[in-house]
């Protein structure tokens, strides 16, 4: 089992989550963050720290949210596993789902 960031991240990327987690596996792309499922290590201490409760533990991914399960494990297909993100850097690309999503609306005065 793993944890999952789901539609709540997209455009907000606080990255407090990965300030906490001590292995390393959350990654970022342009819109949203990413927790690799096969480094992440089911601590739980991302969860509580999300400003926008994006993160949850894969069995409780509620279900309008259910497809992030396997957009965050796809992400990491043509990635692999680099063995942590911090080495790595934010990579250029998102999920093919996440990238198709509505740009957010900005107000201006």
């Amino acid at each position: 089992m793993t944890y999952v960031i789901a539609q709540p991240c997209v455009d907000v990327k606080d990255r407090a989550c990965v300030d906490e987690c001590p292995v390393d596996c959350i990654y970022e792309g342009p819109r949203m963050l990413y927790i690799h499922p096969d480094e992440c290590v089911d601590c739980g201490a991302c969860e509580p720290v999300c400003p926008v409760e994006a993160i949850f533990f894969e069995d409780d991914v509620p279900e309008d949210f259910s497809h992030y399960a396997s957009i965050n494990v796809e992400f990491f297909a043509e990635l692999g596993s680099p063995g942590g993100a911090a080495s790595l850097g934010p990579t250029e690309r998102d999920h093919p789902a996440v990238a198709a999503l509505p740009a957010p609306v900005t107000v201006t005065d």
